[in-house]
């Protein structure tokens, strides 16, 4: 799974899109790993692109989150698609995660 990517003031931005599942959640994995792997940046995960998330991708964002926050690397979301942004809200993820309405307000935020 490739998942673009945008460098703008001083943060790495990633910019999935479709769906992320069962099926896909360890190639989502692997490539935020590869992609956040030696970066000191800030990472913003920008979801305005992506359709449908089931539990697995929400697994796969908790360890990133948890990944980054050990190694004091700012971490936050924006541009959620609605009915993505749902599922965020249900699982609480806005209690563990930084969620915000635009990038611009994401990148405000670092």
């Amino acid at each position: 799974m490739e998942i673009p990517t945008e460098h703008s003031d001083g943060a790495l931005i990633l910019i999935p899109s479709g769906r992320i599942d069962g099926q896909n959640a360890l190639d989502f994995q692997a490539s935020i790993d590869k992609v956040i792997g030696n970066t000191d940046s800030a990472i913003i995960l920008e979801l305005s692109d992506l359709s449908y998330i089931s539990s697995a991708g929400l697994r796969v964002i908790l360890l990133m989150a948890k990944t980054l926050k050990s190694r004091n690397i700012h971490f936050s979301m924006c541009a959620i698609a609605p009915a993505v942004k749902e599922v965020f809200e249900i699982s609480g993820f806005g209690n563990i995660i930084s969620i915000h309405d635009t990038r611009a307000a994401a990148l405000a935020s670092i």
